[in-house]
């Protein structure tokens, strides 16, 4: 393991381009980013969406293979007014009045559903695919999220260096042109360094500006306003290790939540065709029903009748009913349903299509993925190396020529361009420090790892 760092002759350069660090209680770190992400973001908001979708599936396939019980309780009323009937050639005339309270339970089963139980299988693997289609998607975030921190940091170093620089540049010119009114040195230098000034106060606006920029989309990375988003820790630090490609794949192809979420889909994908086939077969099914202490009522007024036959006055009857049960199975076979099986057969076997395809893909490109992931860490620790010696021989170089331009051995110009070459090399450092940090991220995506 390598620690990467500037070094004693660094930390010269870090002193007076970067700014005095802040309180770590008072900035935003890359874990509490990381946490405002995974709360905020729209992409977890939509794949926790997608799970109650699963959820919902699975519920009804539940229903469908699960029994249904309903209980009710009918209250009746009938009401006839002036119902004539005729005894012979003889008219009878009537009125009705009939009430009835019967409570009940019914319910249905269907018994025996190969279609039914078959997609219930599919709906369970939906849901483990929506499952680890959120964890896929967590990941995902942790990653942009670090990766847009880190550029952050980066831009607001580079902007301290940018000032630094700035500072340095007005120093030299106000420096070269008190030598040129005495006449140490010509007007070509004094331009020379008006030139370098100017520059870095366009290099100092354009990383302002860059802050502002990269703080907008961290802002909108976290789900906050940009207002809101406070100071971030600028602490920048970088440990370089040792990777294994073959380990790394291993874990890949073990632990990725969105390798695990394809297989997932691709079973309930052939879960569902196989469910859309089955279909077409018969079912049985099974229902039932019972009524506890049913009572009724019926009134009839003979309002003109016969004597002695049907006599006028009222007649009333009242029954009562303990229990009544019924119950059937039946074997049900849907001959002909207006093609809606042969359409679910066509969107099953489309998803199947899409699934399989999405799984192979992600199978058939996982060892290039962990390779590309494995060899940007490689080339970010290589580049933080190399940094590290420029800086400190930029810092040397230029140390070397300050001495020499205070003896008069050395030109403004010389000078000038020794402190350029160290504000390059300090953004260098800054750039492979932050590059380290963002591959170690893609490194834990890549591994099927989440915020840590």
């Amino acid at each position: 393991m390598l620690r990467l760092g500037h070094g004693a002759a660094a930390l010269s350069i870090a002193l007076a381009f970067l700014p005095a660090a802040r309180p770590a209680a008072a900035a935003l770190t890359a874990e509490e980013a990381v946490r405002l992400a995974l709360r905020n973001n729209s992409n977890v908001v939509r794949a926790e969406a997608g799970v109650l979708d699963a959820k919902s599936g699975l519920y009804s396939s539940y229903a469908a293979i699960l029994p249904s019980l309903s209980a009710s309780l009918v209250r009746d009323n009938r009401v006839v007014e002036g119902n004539v009937g005729y005894f012979g050639s003889l008219p009878v005339e009537q009125d009705q009045e009939s009430h009835g309270t019967t409570p009940q339970i019914n319910a249905t089963w269907n018994l025996f559903d190969l279609s039914s139980l078959t997609s219930f299988q599919s709906a369970r693997a939906g849901l483990a695919a929506a499952r680890h289609t959120r964890e896929s998607a967590r990941n995902d975030v942790v990653l942009s999220t670090l990766s847009q921190f880190y550029e952050t940091v980066r831009t607001i170093h580079l902007a301290s260096v940018a000032s630094g620089a700035l500072r340095v540049a007005r120093d030299n010119e106000r420096r070269a042109r008190a030598l040129f009114e005495v006449g140490s040195v010509s007007r070509s230098d004094l331009l020379k360094a008006q030139v370098q000034t100017a520059q870095s106060e366009l290099d100092s606006l354009t990383a302002s500006q860059a802050i502002v920029n990269q703080r907008i989309a961290l802002a909108q990375q976290l789900g906050v306003a940009e207002e809101g988003l406070g100071e971030i820790d600028t602490v920048l630090t970088a440990t370089a290790a040792e990777v294994d490609e073959a380990a790394i794949l291993a874990e890949a192809a073990g632990n990725r939540p969105d390798v695990r979420a394809a297989e997932a889909e691709l079973r309930a994908a052939k879960a569902a065709r196989l469910a859309a086939r089955l279909g077409r077969l018969p079912y049985v099914s099974l229902s039932g029903g019972a009524t506890f202490d049913a009572r009724s009522r019926t009134t009839n007024t003979t309002v003109r009748g016969i004597s002695p036959f049907i006599p006028e006055g009222i007649d009333a009857n009242e029954s009562e009913t303990d229990r009544t049960v019924s119950w059937r199975v039946a074997l049900n076979w849907d001959v002909f349903d207006g093609l809606r099986t042969d359409a679910a057969s066509a969107s099953a076997e489309a998803r199947l299509r899409r699934a399989r395809d999405a799984h192979d893909a992600l199978k058939r490109n996982l060892a290039s993925e962990v390779r590309q992931a494995v060899l940007a860490y490689r080339e970010a620790a290589e580049r933080a190396r190399v940094a590290a010696r420029a800086v400190e021989s930029a810092q040397e170089n230029l140390n070397l020529t300050q001495q020499k331009y205070n003896v008069g051995s050395a030109t403004i110009l010389e000078l000038v361009d020794a402190q350029v070459q160290a504000t390059r090399a300090a953004a260098d450092g800054v750039s492979a420090r932050a590059a380290i940090r963002i591959a170690e991220a893609r490194l834990d995506r890549v591994r099927g790892r989440g915020a840590r």
